[in-house]
């Protein structure tokens, strides 16, 4: 059976409501899905969010001209922090040191053209060498999950003038998990926290039902793109939101274009 970074990969797909669906199982120590109202100190969900699950598709296979992922359920396979009669959630709390810069892309090919002196980013520093409190690091806590298992259901969505690939893409995309491929390994919210995966047939799904877990979750981040067009490098973001509930386990994921998505109504907003 192929591997992946470590992870048994299967090969299987099921349709529902008209769609191909691909169902994944993931699961891993630590999982950190961010609340867009925490922003300094982070606080997860108790769940990935759309975006999230997305981005685990993606690692495993992604043509981001002909298609995109739609992620159509969420399922909670078992309460985060361990096995049924654990605590319902299971946080651990981690104090990371973070750098205050991000590269400059500029500055990048400027000094690759040979333009400028290459600027280092300060892992360290005060404000006696760095002359400025920006820069240097920070110390920020994460409000992580412990020992998280979830079961992801999405389907491929084409892009305009794509729409006769579907099948191809889709068998495209067993193709590659069948073979143990991935173009990076997918992680639970943060690159720090890796993502073991699986994909699960029909008899697991039916085997393996999702924890009793009832949760209203408030407002969800639903993605920080435009999932109504192709984007581009240059886009900006387009933050969307969603209302969340987690019943019987189960989160249900609205498509994009439902008006249970919440898209800005900003003018001059990318989305």
């Amino acid at each position: 059976m192929p591997q992946v970074h470590g992870s048994t990969v299967e090969l299987t797909h099921h349709t529902e409501r008209g769609y191909t669906m691909h169902i994944l199982s993931v699961w891993g120590e630590l999982a950190c899905f961010s609340r867009p109202e925490l922003k300094v100190e982070r606080w997860s969900y108790p769940c990935p969010t759309p975006s999230a699950a997305r981005g685990i598709f993606d690692a495993i296979y992604a043509k981001p001209p002909e298609f995109r992922w739609q992620v159509r359920r969420i399922e909670v396979l078992e309460p985060p922090g361990g096995p049924p009669g654990a605590e319902p959630i299971s946080y651990i709390a981690l104090r990371r040191n973070e750098v205050k810069d991000v590269v400059n892309l500029t500055a990048v090919e400027k000094a690759m053209a040979g333009k400028a002196e290459i600027e280092p980013i300060w892992a360290d520093g005060d404000k006696a060498l760095l002359g400025s409190d920006e820069r240097g690091r920070t110390q920020r806590q994460t409000m992580a999950l412990r020992n998280v298992r979830y079961r992801l259901w999405a389907d491929i969505v084409p892009w305009p003038g794509f729409e006769g690939r579907r099948a191809a893409l889709g068998a495209q995309f067993r193709r590659r998990a069948s073979q143990g491929k991935c173009f990076q390994q997918p992680y639970l919210g943060c690159r720090e926290f890796p993502a073991w995966f699986e994909l699960t047939d029909e008899s697991a799904v039916a085997a393996e039902p999702p924890a009793p877990v009832d949760m209203d979750l408030g407002f969800m981040l639903y993605d920080v793109f435009d999932l109504s067009r192709p984007g581009s490098a240059t886009d900006g973001p387009c933050i969307t939101l969603f209302r969340a509930q987690l019943r019987g386990g189960v989160l249900d994921v609205p498509p994009f274009d439902d008006p249970a998505v919440l898209k800005p109504v900003e003018e001059g907003s990318p989305c």
